[in-house]
């Protein structure tokens, strides 16, 4: 089942007196919080609509500034919360490209044979490696390369995959 919200960056800290937060994008493309003119802010689970008015970047940063907060005590609580974006204003995906957050839960199937759940993704530059939670607790660690990931159904909840010689111990 597909969120509504995706998470683009976790605050880390207030940036300077007049309100800016300092966030640590996760996002492919830091770029995109130029083009953003709404984010919604994560508190306890609920989602707070937040106005964009200003966005520089910072080495490995993006600095912030929201029409909703003017003073550094105004954010100073904001730590460690997290940034999103509704669906609707997504970046859009190439063929064969999925959100983490979509592929987190789907069962996994060689042939017919249940292999586990998705639990994790790991971002390795080269490729993605899919952790998938076994049915007796251990891991298997699947490249997310096309001699591996025959088919994602998201709808369906379901990845059919190939495991190759020797990735999978029996």
């Amino acid at each position: 089942m597909a969120l509504d919200y995706l998470v683009v960056g976790t605050i880390t800290s207030p940036h300077g007196v007049h309100g800016e937060v300092k966030v640590y994008p996760l996002t492919d493309d830091v770029t995109r919080f130029k083009k953003c003119k709404e984010l919604y802010l994560n508190v306890n689970n609920e989602y707070r609509l937040l106005h964009v008015t200003g966005v520089k970047f910072s080495g490995q940063f993006v600095i912030l500034k929201f029409a909703e907060f003017q003073t550094m005590n105004d954010v100073e609580g904001l730590r460690k919360k997290e940034l999103l974006v509704d669906r609707a204003h997504a970046v859009k995906l190439q063929k064969d490209e999925y959100f983490i957050a979509d592929l987190i839960g789907l069962k996994v199937f060689e042939k017919e044979r249940f292999v586990g759940t998705i639990k994790d993704v790991i971002e390795t530059g080269a490729n993605d490696v899919y952790i998938i939670e076994k049915e007796d607790g251990k891991e298997l660690l699947l490249p997310a390369i096309k001699d591996c990931i025959l088919k994602v159904d998201v709808p369906n909840e379901r990845m059919e995959v190939f495991i190759l010689p020797g990735l999978e111990d029996e």
